[in-house]
């Protein structure tokens, strides 16, 4: 009896997860590309800085803990996608850099969704979406040793309410310096 209630609980479970599953395999994800991209950020002396291409995003002469905490560190998503924006890759490239310069520092890469969707589900996007910044900066050098992805899902919302403004600023992975 207890058996054939084990096997039930089994069968519902095993559905209940496919039903959250993706066609698409997380290996599949596009998260890099050639296209060079016009980056505009602040340089060391304060002027602004316009760079072509991924790589040469001006991060300064040196990379200590202080810029670890003021370089951007939210990648944000298309509805129900984990797919990384062309506009974060400068982003993740410099983030890349970052922690390759500080090999002893840990990465948490936190996904997250908004709040549409069953809770498994979001769980699942949300540690897709981890996955794939992870996978970038894995891409970039940084050793997957050093980084560890986790989904909150729809549990730590950036911003509270119901319109497509709120939503759009939870759908994010966030890069925490530990």
């Amino acid at each position: 009896m207890i058996k054939k209630k084990f096997f039930w609980v089994l069968v519902w479970v095993t559905a209940m997860l496919s039903a959250c599953g993706t066609s698409v395999p997380l290996s599949d994800v596009p998260v890099a590309d050639a296209t060079p991209v016009k980056v505009q950020s602040a340089g060391t002396n304060g002027s602004s800085v316009v760079s072509q291409g991924v790589s040469s995003v001006d991060m300064g002469k040196e990379t200590t803990l202080a810029n670890a905490s003021s370089a951007p560190r939210v990648v944000y998503f298309d509805y129900d996608s984990y797919v990384i924006k062309m506009e974060f890759q400068s982003l993740i490239a410099a983030n890349a850099r970052l922690a390759k310069a500080q090999p002893m520092r840990k990465l948490a890469i936190e996904g997250h969704t908004d709040e549409s969707g069953g809770r498994e589900y979001n769980l699942a996007l949300g540690q897709k979406r981890a996955d794939a910044v992870r996978d970038a900066l894995a891409i970039l050098g940084v050793p997957q040793t050093q980084m560890e992805s986790v989904s909150f899902g729809k549990e730590k919302p950036a911003v509270t309410g119901t319109d497509e403004a709120a939503f759009a600023k939870n759908r994010r992975a966030e890069i925490r310096y530990q």
